[in-house]
């Protein structure tokens, strides 16, 4: 859970960070223009989702190592109860 808590995290921040400076360059170059901040976001979402695939490469690896781990014991566990109940009904 730490791990996902902490990409997490990071993802968030990456796409307010990128967004404060879209929307400051925006503001700077265009104005106050109110319902016009919709480029700024759609500008933040892409280039932080970009960012985030190079510099949360090490995060977002933890993270899958850690869902895989827990995919494999759910599996084992999985399939020992099963042979279980297997071997029961064989009796």
């Amino acid at each position: 859970m730490k791990d996902f808590l902490v990409y997490t995290a990071l993802r968030i921040l990456m796409f307010v960070v990128c967004y404060a400076v879209f929307a400051g360059l925006w503001t700077l170059i265009w104005g106050d223009s109110g319902a016009a901040y919709i480029w700024p976001f759609v500008a933040a979402a892409v280039v932080s989702s970009l960012l985030a695939l190079k510099y949360l490469q090490g995060p977002r690896e933890r993270f899958a190592r850690r869902v895989e781990e827990r995919a494999a014991r759910a599996t084992a566990k999985f399939e020992e109860m099963r042979s279980r109940e297997d071997a029961d009904q064989g009796a």
